[in-house]
């Protein structure tokens, strides 16, 4: 299978910033996206941003500005600089791979990371 290994939370200032990274690693054929979701105390999980293969990104409206996705896809890593930070920005942030293919079959498969503690003061 795969695994999605995430690295670079914390504890900031508002206005501060922060480097959110993941690798992936295991049996991967091919991954066309990766991206990161958040998830606050009481919230659904959200889509941040996402990136493709081919370098197609898409940002929730509410960090667009302030937030870039970067990729290796060589590495299969993903990094998410997190500039100007909010309150608001407080959650818990996964990985996610998806779709992820494992072998040359047509199938695909979703992956998310453990996620990672991100809790901006004010």
């Amino acid at each position: 299978q795969v695994q999605l290994v995430e690295s670079g939370g914390g504890l900031v200032q508002a206005g501060g910033s922060l480097r959110l990274s993941c690798a992936a690693s295991g049996s991967i054929f091919s991954i066309n996206a990766m991206g990161w979701y958040r998830q606050a105390p009481g919230k659904q999980r959200e889509l941040v941003a996402r990136i493709t293969s081919a370098g197609v990104t898409n940002y929730a409206g509410s960090v667009k500005g302030r937030f870039t996705i970067s990729r290796d896809n060589a590495k299969n890593t993903v990094t998410l600089q997190m500039n100007s930070l909010k309150p608001e920005d407080t959650a818990v942030y996964y990985c996610n791979a998806d779709p992820v293919r494992i072998d040359p079959t047509p199938r695909t498969y979703q992956f998310w990371g453990q996620g990672t503690q991100v809790t901006v003061s004010s």
